[in-house]
């Protein structure tokens, strides 16, 4: 099987986690910065790192980017980098385009330039952390789309051998149960008669309210 190629820009401690973790998948990533000593502090675990500025065309026509399967970019703190970045790297084919924002109207710049996917790393993570500490049996939360959020519940003691059946969230609620991670293994789309036991996490599929609504009734 090919091996899915990404473009990182930018390669500080956003687009370093990424090239990482995207290495770490099977993947093969070329990284990209200006700064020398963040692409020596990556040369070793990539597939290749260069020294580059990704504003300019020629340079990423000569490093080949239109034919990686999707590009990123990381870039830190400099909008007009990261604006120009986007707009040479759409122009020049590159089948997916994903872009770090800095904030609301840098995204959306970024959207009106055609790029596939925005991404907002503090605020997203901000408003994740918010609802662990609001709901303490609440283990991760994230939104798939404007109206719909999956969101990891950790199983209290008191509901200790209920049956799905039992909570019934979907009757109740709205939400519905997709998988129960247990010690033993994860059950995907569980079934009626599945049990949970305490310390199981349950994922969780609904809009915030009918999330908010089972949490608060049933878990907590």
């Amino acid at each position: 099987m090919k091996k899915t190629q990404y473009v990182v820009v930018g390669l500080g401690r956003f687009g370093a986690s990424i090239s990482k973790e995207l290495i770490k998948l099977g993947n093969e990533v070329l990284g990209i910065d200006k700064d020398e000593e963040a692409v020596d502090e990556m040369s070793h675990e990539l597939t290749h790192a260069v020294v580059a500025d990704a504003t300019d065309e020629d340079v990423l026509k000569s490093l080949g980017v239109r034919n990686f399967d999707c590009a990123v970019v990381a870039i830190g703190d400099d909008i007009q980098s990261s604006i120009l970045t986007a707009i040479v790297l759409k122009d020049l084919g590159v089948k997916k385009v994903v872009a770090k924002a800095l904030s609301e109207l840098h995204g959306k710049v970024l959207h009106k330039l055609g790029v596939d996917r925005v991404i907002y790393p503090e605020r997203d993570m901000g408003i994740r952390v918010a609802h662990q500490l609001n709901s303490p049996n609440l283990l991760d939360y994230i939104e798939i789309s404007k109206d719909y959020t999956i969101a990891e519940l950790s199983v209290p003691k008191r509901l200790c051998g209920l049956t799905i059946k039992q909570l019934d969230p979907r009757a109740k609620y709205g939400c519905s149960v997709v998988a129960v991670n247990k010690q033993t293994g994860v059950i995907i789309a569980p079934t009626a008669t599945d049990v949970v036991n305490e310390n199981d996490v349950m994922i969780i599929i609904g809009t915030n309210d009918q999330i908010e609504e089972f949490e608060s009734e049933v878990i907590r």
